[in-house]
């Protein structure tokens, strides 16, 4: 697909997910594809930005990893041209699809979860659109939209669903998954998940003043939580039985209406969180515009 150096669309709000969230909605899960597109950023080409339109409202849909099973590993995603990306297009609001391993052993699989917190274990990603510039110390005691999260939660209280609120997620660099050692080490930092995307994805949607807020459903517990045998070929080899797949299956066929009825509720709603003043300092001090496109 060409990239283009021009906006197509103007949207506000937007999906971040992987690949098996692309072909959900492709099944018209959650309305008619209308148009995509890749942009150009200074920071290479983002992934092909789909748009969505379902019952009149319209939404973004970036898949992260490629839309081909995992074409790309969560280290070799370009966070940046995606966030510029989204941001060149107008979004305000980004719900990021996650389906995170488990370390809490109180949660289970094909549970959904509002995480509140993050531990950034990456260590060889691109983290800030400042670097080599004094701009980009931002506060981070809410690093998760409220807003969006206070959506989430309500929409899953209306519907009976099993969720947790109170959740810390461990991003790790990846590609391979984490040891038993490791998973200990997380579960004595606090950490109640561990995935390999939200960092810095998180945090570059806060530098670009956007309300970003993860929402996943869990699909295994973390190695040395539970007993498992290696299973050559299999996924995750071995990391999930087949129940816990069934119980992962039908949580993520929910997702698509989930995440239309949260849209619903924030449709022509107010920003009332701080997301969209992280900067404010800088623009204060004229170091930077009231847009923070670098």
């Amino acid at each position: 697909m060409t990239a283009s150096n021009t906006v197509p669309f103007k949207v506000p709000l937007a999906v971040m997910g992987g690949s098996g969230a692309y072909h959900l909605l492709t099944g018209q899960a959650l309305g008619r594809e209308e148009a995509c597109e890749v942009l150009d950023t200074p920071y290479g080409q983002s992934a092909p930005i789909h748009l969505f339109n379902f019952a009149n409202r319209e939404f973004l849909f970036l898949s992260r990893h490629g839309e081909t099973d995992y074409s790309l590993t969560a280290p070799f995603v370009n966070y940046r041209a995606n966030i510029h990306a989204l941001k060149q297009c107008g979004v305000e609001r980004v719900i990021a699809w996650s389906g995170p391993g488990i370390i809490n052993p109180n949660f289970k699989p094909g549970d959904f979860v509002v995480p509140h917190d993050i531990i950034d274990e990456t260590r060889n990603r691109e983290t800030t659109f400042f670097k080599d510039t004094g701009v980009g110390f931002i506060r981070q005691n809410q690093p998760f939209c409220p807003q969006i999260a206070e959506a989430l939660q309500g929409v899953l209280r209306e519907n009976a669903l099993p969720y947790h609120d109170q959740a810390v997620y461990a991003c790790t660099e990846g590609p391979r998954l984490e040891t038993p050692a490791e998973i200990r080490k997380l579960g004595i930092l606090g950490a109640d998940l561990v995935g390999m995307t939200l960092a810095p994805e998180a945090f570059l949607a806060r530098e670009m003043e956007l309300c970003y807020t993860p929402f996943c459903y869990l699909t295994n517990y973390a190695e040395g939580i539970k007993p498992r045998e290696f299973k050559k070929g299999e996924l995750f080899e071995g990391m999930q039985t087949d129940a816990e797949k069934k119980q992962v299956d039908a949580a993520i066929k929910k997702f698509p209406a989930l995440i239309n009825a949260v849209f619903e509720n924030l449709q022509g709603v107010e920003r009332a969180c701080d997301c969209s003043e992280a900067l404010r300092r800088y623009k204060n001090k004229g170091m930077l515009g009231e847009n923070p496109l670098p």
